[in-house]
């Protein structure tokens, strides 16, 4: 019973963006509610589920989209993003800037999570594409191919190391196993899935990534400046991220290097950078950086408020206890170890909406299977991991972030996003039973 109230909520939830076209913040929290009505939840409990659905999702993101936005247009108006645009191009290109965003999405989403990764990364994909007059999804795929391989099950990530972590597996073995499975995924769902989007129409919110105004571009910053400042929060968090390899644990040094490495401060450094080596170095003043810094957070305000209401929507599904009936369900299933924790962590994902959910509680119900069986936890790392990516959709927050900043149309996300994830699930399973096969 509690899958089919799922999937009649998505399909009330589709019928009232789609059909209904009632706006999409009161089509999730009416959906929401309702699922949570059909759930036995009481009104007390959906209430709790609302505010620690918003609370939750908007913790840290709400400051990560803002500064985020507020660098992207400090860079574009700088004429930043222009110079890297044109050296990318020639150095790359244009025919190899999806290939070059793959790169930059490996490396760059290997430190970050996800929704990071994206909001930092994105701004250069408008660009690239502005510069070149090329379709927006032909070049972002890629990226976001590559980034969510880092995310799902390529350790240092975080999301891929709590895994292992539940499994006690090496991470060593597992990066090395997650890199041979990562290459094909990320070529498969990204470059190669990404030339058979470039007729979809998108929409993007002008205000937060203008092009550079063209009486401008006789002053364009230098290249090293303006990657310096564009890659300079991924600098200051990636220092976060690895500096316990280098100093004590109880250096204070270290301690300064995970606070200056957290996201939010360190976006909010880019931006102060920014609008030093954009703006007063090239004669604008503070009082003109605050009116486009005002502008850039008021065109994420509804994007905010539909991921807060996408939060509501996964909240609901997980309070309710579809995970706890999904993991009953699954118990017992007679299939090979590798192949059932991809498909619970698959379910979960498909019903609940959230990634580190799906994994850590399939990676729960899978351990003591793991136990006593011959595969090997690495490889069980990596199939839990590209299971909790399955078929991302309405209840994902990371589906409406896409949705929202490239302005495309629900089927449309569900074509390109989607069917992205999807790719990068089950070619992420055929690589780890390929795997196992050869007798790692």
């Amino acid at each position: 019973m509690p899958l089919i109230i799922v999937v009649l909520g998505v399909a009330l939830l589709l019928a009232l963006v789609t059909v209904v076209r009632l706006n999409t913040v009161f089509s999730l929290l009416i959906t929401s509610v309702a699922v949570g009505f059909a759930m036995d939840m009481s009104a007390v409990d959906i209430l709790k589920s609302v505010e620690t659905g918003v609370s939750t999702t908007m913790g840290q993101l709400a400051l990560l989209l803002a500064f985020g936005a507020v660098l992207g247009k400090l860079m574009a108006e700088g004429g930043a993003a222009e110079q890297i645009t044109k050296v990318l191009t020639q150095l790359f290109g244009k025919r190899n800037l999806p290939w070059a965003m793959v790169l930059t999405g490996f490396l760059v989403g290997i430190p970050l999570f996800y929704n990071v990764g994206f909001i930092v990364l994105v701004p250069f994909v408008f660009m690239i594409c502005a510069s070149n007059k090329l379709p927006l999804l032909y070049v972002a795929i890629p990226l976001l191919a590559a980034l969510s391989v880092t995310h799902g099950y390529l350790p240092p990530h975080p999301g891929a190391t709590a895994i292992a972590l539940s499994y006690q597996a090496d991470i060593g073995l597992t990066m090395a196993y997650g890199v041979i499975v990562a290459i094909p995924a990320i070529i498969i769902s990204g470059p190669l899935f990404g030339r058979t989007l470039k007729g979809i129409p998108t929409n993007p919110p002008p205000e937060l990534f203008p092009l550079q105004n063209q009486e401008d571009r006789k002053r364009l910053p230098g290249f090293g400046i303006s990657l310096f400042t564009g890659l300079f929060p991924i600098m200051l968090i990636a220092l976060g991220s690895f500096a316990y390899l280098l100093l004590p644990e109880d250096s204070v040094w270290l301690v300064t290097c995970r606070f200056l490495g957290d996201p939010a401060v360190a976006l909010m450094l880019a931006s102060l950078l920014a609008m030093y080596t954009m703006g007063i170095r090239q004669g604008k003043s503070l009082k003109q950086q605050s009116e486009s810094v005002e502008e850039a957070i008021r065109g994420i305000t509804m994007i905010l408020f539909i991921i807060a209401a996408s939060g509501v929507f996964k909240q609901i599904l997980v309070d309710s206890g579809v995970a706890v009936y999904i993991a009953q369900l699954t118990h017992g299933m007679a299939l090979s170890p590798i192949v059932l924790a991809w498909s619970i962590a698959g379910i979960i994902r498909l019903v609940i909406g959230s990634a580190s959910v799906a994994g850590l509680t399939a990676a729960g119900i899978m351990l003591p299977i793991v136990n006593e069986s011959d595969i090997t936890p690495e490889l069980m790392v990596l199939a839990t991991g590209a299971g909790s990516l399955m078929f991302s959709h309405v209840n994902d927050p990371g589906f409406w972030m896409f949705k929202s900043y490239f302005g495309v149309s629900m089927k449309d996300t569900f074509r390109s996003w989607t069917v992205m994830e999807t790719l990068v699930s089950v070619t992420g399973l055929i690589g780890v039973l390929a795997l196992h096969w050869l007798g790692f």
